[in-house]
């Protein structure tokens, strides 16, 4: 949370805390979220939200609410954006530590290593659904615009 604090406030965006702790709370948090001109959600990295992202994205759009998601799974559901690790730099990642390992080389000797490429999709269908016009600029930018 303070990265994206801290983003919000070079754009003079106000950023509210909101956490459900049992599936029955999410509807609330999004009208919530709704209710605000201007509000949105960003839905951060956790089980409980993949558990219940179907959920999610089904009240995002109930309520008309712009939402961007940690996983590409909830663009391909119907969420408006996803700004995502490329797991396929993770799976040659991983194959190069496994040739280290099965050469001798001991797990705790091997670096960590972050993920360095990251996707955003947007779905182009969502957007059109909440009246937004996406800036050409982003979806230029983009990795994969679902139509």
């Amino acid at each position: 949370m303070p990265s994206i604090q801290a983003a919000a406030s070079s754009f003079n965006i106000e950023v509210s805390i909101a956490r459900a702790r049992a599936r029955e709370d999410i509807e609330g948090l999004v009208a919530s979220q709704a209710s605000v001109p201007g509000g949105g959600l960003v839905i951060t990295p956790a089980a409980f939200h993949t558990v219940n992202r179907d959920l999610i994205v089904e009240l995002a759009a109930r309520y008309r609410t712009p939402a961007v998601y940690y996983e590409r799974a909830f663009a391909d559901s119907g969420g408006l954006i996803a700004y995502c690790p490329n797991y396929g730099e993770h799976f040659v990642g991983a194959a190069g530590y496994i040739d280290r390992i099965l050469k001798g080389a001991r797990p705790a000797d091997l670096p960590v290593q972050i993920n360095t490429k990251f996707d955003l999709i947007i779905n182009a269908k969502t957007a059109s659904t909440l009246g937004l016009v996406i800036p050409q600029t982003l979806l230029a930018s983009a990795s994969e615009v679902i139509e």
